[in-house]
């Protein structure tokens, strides 16, 4: 089989810096005269373990409301421009340029775009007019995972192109002010912005990258209302069940259990874990999951610090800190998404 490598792995951010702590306290401003038990949930912004978060707009902007018109033109404004400055890393640190890539997939669920975000992006790099263009949406916090596994599969099928992979999210311009549901409520001490930008490719001179290898995802029945969004007048409303991390702790192993056995390995067989950290519940559900010791995913838990739930693609940047830290052998690559879904892929690090 053609063996598809990470050819470059970029990231890039939005230029606001959120403190935790400054959130909390404009949060409470917003929520605590119409949230009658607000109190109690003002831990969230503790024990999320973030510090710090990025976004595309000041953190006074939060504290008005916006329509979705509003909201949805700060978003095709801050994404393309996000897309393109990690595209352009991911092409220099490739030594490539625009010219060079046959295929550009977009991974995106906080916005609407119709030309697509790989169209716009077009307009900023010179890509070529023949470059082919996939745009996913929907796959949420799952989106990072799977897009890498989309790609590899897409440069199996074409062996002689370069697959661009774009994820962007701005789960900020998200926050409904008037929504006082304990969602939107929890929301506000998680979801963070952020771009990343791979480069994928069957090519022989690229092989000395990480080998990306199988994949699997999983879909449980039944399980549409524990992650998601509702479109209302004003914007989307976030989904997010509390029952995430025993879901994580109770039905994941099983699950990775047998995508490994279909390989023909083990979690003996793992060297490490790259997995999305949807918050500090998620990860020690994780390490619990796969029999790991307690804070053993540090790069996970410093991506949550420094960038807070980028939806997918966080996973990209705990990808990206595994390599910086010069991580060896066979990892594997989880994340969770509306569906309810499990994504996982393997990977080989040099």
């Amino acid at each position: 089989m053609l063996q598809p490598h990470l050819v470059s792995l970029s990231s890039a951010v939005p230029r606001f810096d959120l403190d935790q702590e400054e959130v909390a306290s404009r949060a409470g401003a917003i929520f605590a005269p119409m949230v009658s038990d607000f109190q109690r949930l003002t831990p969230v912004y503790r024990n999320a373990e973030i510090e710090h978060r990025h976004s595309c707009v000041p953190i006074d902007w939060y504290t008005d409301q916006h329509s979705f018109a509003e909201r949805n033109a700060l978003f095709l404004d801050h994404a393309t421009a996000l897309l393109a400055e990690a595209a352009r890393k991911a092409l220099d640190q490739a030594g490539l340029q625009p010219h060079d890539i046959d295929m550009l997939m977009t991974i995106c669920s906080s916005g609407i775009a119709t030309p697509s975000l790989d169209a716009r992006v077009m307009q900023r790099l010179d890509f070529r007019p023949d470059v082919q263009r996939l745009p996913i949406f929907g796959l949420g916090c799952a989106g990072g995972v799977l897009g890498l596994s989309r790609a590899a599969a897409l440069a199996r099928a074409m062996p002689d192109a370069r697959v661009m992979l774009l994820a962007v999210e701005l789960c900020g311009l998200t926050f409904r002010q008037q929504d006082r549901s304990k969602s939107n409520i929890i929301a506000t001490a998680l979801f963070g912005d952020g771009a990343a930008a791979a480069i994928v490719s069957c090519r022989p001179e690229h092989a000395g990258g990480p080998a990306i290898g199988a994949s699997a995802e999983h879909t449980w029945p039944d399980s549409l209302g524990v992650m998601g969004w509702d479109v209302l007048d004003d914007g989307l409303k976030v989904v997010f069940s509390g029952s995430i991390p025993d879901l994580v702790r109770n039905d994941l192993r099983p699950v990775v259990d047998g995508f490994l056995a279909r390989q023909g390995l083990g979690l003996d067989d793992i060297a490490g874990y790259v997995c999305h950290p949807g918050g500090a519940k998620v990860i020690d559900a994780l390490e619990a999951c796969f029999g790991l010791p307690p804070r053993a995913m540090t790069e996970a838990r410093d991506v949550l610090r420094g960038h807070g739930n980028m939806s997918s693609v966080t996973v990209l940047f705990v990808l990206k800190e595994t390599l910086k830290r010069g991580a060896h052998g066979r990892h594997l690559l989880t994340a969770l998404g509306p569906g309810f879904t499990a994504a996982m892929l393997l990977m080989d690090l040099p």
